[in-house]
């Protein structure tokens, strides 16, 4: 069977204070986008397992893959043959896409389908949040407003259908554990949500990223990306996630956006 996991973006991403687990209270919106990858998974005879990936170069060891996690973390608690793991992927790492958490959470969507494993959505969200904070989104794949880690997920009524999007990407991973690291919770008086309601054209100014600061000032290259994407007409842009992804909101056609031969570079209508 094959599968097709989707990025996300983040509109807003609010640090609102540090828990005393250790991580940070957060609040933003996720919204996913259709940028794919390709996961594949197959009953071969014994001997014959193996877990391999295509397209971009993922610097991680085999083990440290989130899809290699999910099955291992699923297969704790179920049965499964021999199998042939392919993922082919093509969202840039650090980029802030969530690209590992979609792969992960697919498979475990993936592996409960095919195997009639009988897992409802809060189950199969339970055993992803033990692999990444946002990996629970994935399972839901629909806008929501998400508080705790990322994994408390309020579904919500947004639509950005008709707005054109365009991602751009430098050649720059930037580090979660770096990110988290660089900027000072602050609490707010109003909810994110709240400005989410507005029109897209006036969260500029008002749906704000808290890792910007510290990302534009150690790869100022992001920050002209994010200001380029105004200057095309965007409605809004901002950073996504950590990572060192911008995206634009356009609502008419930008036509084709140009940028650096070794920058990344996704566009097209929601």
């Amino acid at each position: 069977m094959v599968v097709f996991p989707n990025a996300k973006i983040n509109l807003g991403l609010w640090i609102k204070n540090k828990r005393p687990d250790g991580f940070h209270e957060i609040e933003t919106c996720f919204y996913p986008v259709p940028l794919h990858e390709i996961l594949e998974i197959m009953e071969v005879e014994p001997g014959n397992e193996v877990f391999r990936t295509t397209g971009l170069n993922i610097p991680a060891k085999v083990e440290d893959n989130l899809v290699k996690k999910a099955y291992e973390l699923l297969k704790k608690d179920y049965y499964f043959p021999p199998l042939h793991i392919h993922l082919h992927k093509t969202i840039p790492m650090g980029s802030g896409l969530g690209g590992g958490s979609s792969d992960a959470a697919f498979a475990i969507k993936l592996l409960n389908e095919h195997f009639k494993l009988g897992m409802d959505e809060q189950q199969m969200r339970a055993y992803a949040r033990q692999i990444g904070s946002d990996c629970a989104f994935f399972i839901l794949n629909k806008p929501a407003i998400a508080t705790g880690r990322g994994e408390l997920l309020k579904p919500i009524a947004l639509s950005l259908s008709g707005f054109y999007i365009a991602i751009v990407i430098p050649p720059t991973a930037i580090s979660t554990t770096w990110a988290y690291s660089s900027i000072a919770p602050r609490p707010r008086k109003n909810s994110l949500e709240e400005i989410i309601n507005l029109p897209v054209k006036e969260w500029k100014n008002r749906l704000e990223n808290d890792f910007e600061n510290a990302v534009f000032k150690k790869n100022p290259e992001v920050e002209v990306l994010k200001n380029i994407l105004y200057d095309q007409g965007a409605d809004y842009a901002s950073l996504t996630g950590s990572g060192s992804g911008i995206f634009g909101l356009f609502s008419n056609d930008p036509g084709i956006l140009e940028a650096k031969s070794q920058y990344f570079l996704w566009q097209r209508k929601l």
